[in-house]
């Protein structure tokens, strides 16, 4: 049974906009074509557009008693060193000039809080993950339990 799990899911006011983009796209490309030759675009275009959308909210993250899964990548709790919770301003400057490029970073921008899980496994590289969290507070919670 999970600790803990989200999934950074795609807001709707990012969905608004971007059918809306898709649609006047689609439109603007169907006036080169008459009859039904110019709803074409509308039937491929608006779908890709749905589809990008759903896709850029897939990420998942899951706390269990012994590994966090972030999407499709597993970190075995008994490398976790220590846990931060971070809001939107920590986030920004974590994520900012200062950054370590070996850092492991699942951002998204629609998610304002995040956490930075500090490694302590000396067979890898990367010194820390930092992962969007709309509950930053509760996921730092399941990992230090676990």
């Amino acid at each position: 049974m999970p600790r803990h799990t989200e999934r950074l899911s795609t807001p709707w006011w990012l969905w608004v906009p971007g059918l809306l983009a898709a649609a006047v796209l689609a439109a603007q490309v169907g006036l080169g074509a008459a009859g039904p030759r110019g709803w074409v675009a509308y039937v491929v275009v608006l779908p890709l557009a749905a589809y990008g959308l759903w896709w850029l909210g897939r990420i998942r993250i899951t706390v269990d008693g012994e590994q966090l899964r972030v999407d499709d990548a597993v970190l075995s709790l008994r490398h976790v060193a220590q846990v931060v919770p971070l809001d939107a301003e920590t986030k920004r400057e974590l994520l900012g000039p200062s950054a370590d490029p070996m850092a492991f970073v699942i951002q998204r921008p629609w998610v304002g809080g995040a956490v930075q899980v500090v490694l302590d496994d000396p067979d890898d590289v990367t010194p820390y993950w930092v992962i969007s969290s709309r509950r930053p507070e509760e996921l730092a919670r399941a990992l230090r339990s676990g």
